[in-house]
């Protein structure tokens, strides 16, 4: 399926748009959005003394910025991604909030959404419903009222595929923002995995506010790899919800790099029994970028699992930040969680918060967390050192194998090298300007 470009216009975000992109969309559609529109209008923009805010500066206002009415023109491929991407079960290219085309998709329905929803795919008005909430902040408010595409995939029950679907998301449109959406609804005992890719140049000043919605029913195996190479004057502000039923499992890798400013709001609902989640994470931030990321795993019923495992680094004056919050409810008896984020902090101007929690109502479960934040280990440069090893090559193949433990997780083993070069030529970047002060 291929979609035309159009000549890129862009549009305020105000009632004259909301009533533009809504025309001729399902009435439950055009519903959802001008309640999302009423939050968008009078809920204020989110303040850093609130505490799922804090440790960082909240992004411009999204009063005066403009939402592309069309695509851009498409980036060129990244050659490494899609070398190690080469083969998959689908394709589907995003650019400025607009899917443009896709292609392949086997015994799955993979399309775009906005077509998807003009086709009478009345069920996503539960998906909607039940999702990531328009009322979670103003930026989530401003997604559900002004994105209108982006990509829907549905495995029907029983349904496996060898290959990741793959997803590419692009912002190429400067003063704009954009809200695409992927939506993965997975049958009984299916299994899908998707790699989303995000990118955009360096030096393109605009706002991206990407939302993931995962539903993995009974017995269903859903993995989500994203890939966040943004470019360096990007501001993206994400949510992504996944959803458990019975002894499904659902996973998440986060590959973090890019962005002026880069926040993930995840939250994983375990809501059937025996249900199990992972979460992997490595990320980078070098100059004065902001990685924030934000994690609520909900254990909702009996026997249920999860772990979260984030490592990151920052250097120069960059800023990492990690809150999260296993909530074990009543029911969740038997449920056993972990929570780990480790830091490593490169660089004096440089900082790393980092703050795990636990809220547990249930009295018979395994549940813990651990959190470090400190420099390169002197002991290990030493004993490197007295390997043979110079200074700069032991610190950097102290940073290689810091993330080593995380790239060996990642579920598909194709993107283990691209990834492996790109956070290590981040370091090199780090250390060349170090040598150069």
């Amino acid at each position: 399926m291929r979609f035309p470009l159009s000549r890129t216009t862009v549009l305020p975000l105000d009632d004259q748009t909301l009533e533009r992109v809504t025309s001729g969309r399902p009435e439950w559609a055009a519903a959802h959005a001008r309640r999302a529109f009423d939050a968008y209008t009078s809920m204020p923009m989110p303040d850093p003394k609130q505490e799922e805010w804090r440790y960082v500066e909240v992004p411009q206002g999204l009063a005066d910025l403009l939402i592309p009415e069309g695509p851009g023109e498409p980036l060129d491929g990244d050659p490494g991604l899609d070398a190690a991407l080469a083969d998959p079960a689908g394709r589907a290219l995003v650019v400025d909030g607009h899917t443009v085309h896709v292609t392949g998709g086997g015994d799955a329905e993979f399309t775009g959404l906005a077509a998807a929803i003009g086709a009478g795919a009345d069920h996503l008005a539960a998906v909607y419903d039940e999702g990531i909430p328009a009322d979670l902040d103003r930026f989530s408010a401003a997604h559900h009222a002004f994105g209108t595409d982006g990509v829907y995939l549905r495995a029907p029950k029983g349904a496996a595929s060898a290959e990741p679907y793959v997803v590419e998301v692009q912002a190429v449109t400067p003063g704009a923002v954009t809200f695409p959406r992927l939506v993965v609804d997975a049958g009984a005992g299916s299994q899908v995995s998707v790699v989303v890719v995000q990118r955009s140049p360096d030096g393109l000043a605009a706002t991206v506010v990407p939302q993931i919605e995962v539903r993995a029913g009974d017995n269903a195996n859903v993995a989500v790899t994203t890939i966040q190479r943004w470019g360096d004057r990007m501001v993206a502000v994400g949510h992504q919800r996944l959803k458990a039923g019975r002894d499904a499992h659902v996973g998440l890798s986060e590959f973090g790099l890019g962005g002026a400013g880069a926040r993930m709001h995840l939250t994983v609902d375990l809501e059937g029994q025996g249900s199990d989640a992972r979460i992997l994470g490595m990320y980078f931030g070098e100059n004065d970028q902001t990685l924030d990321y934000r994690a609520f795993m909900n254990h909702k019923a009996p026997n249920t699992t999860s772990e979260m495992f984030l490592k990151g680094a920052v250097a120069d004056h960059a800023r990492s930040v990690f809150t999260g919050l296993i909530r074990i409810e009543p029911e969740g008896q038997k449920t056993n969680a972990h929570q780990t984020n480790r830091n490593l902090v490169l660089s004096e101007g440089a900082e790393a918060h980092s703050v795990p929690n636990l809220e547990i109502l249930a009295n018979d479960v395994r549940c813990g967390h651990g959190s470090a934040v400190g420099p390169l280990d002197e002991d290990q440069r030493y004993y490197l050192m007295s390997r043979g090893l110079d200074r700069g090559r032991a610190d950097r193949l102290q940073v290689k194998g810091f993330f080593e433990e995380v790239l060996a997780r990642f579920p598909l083993q194709s993107l283990e090298p691209p990834l492996r070069i790109a956070a290590m030529a981040k370091y090199d970047r780090v250390v060349a300007r170090g040598a150069a002060s």
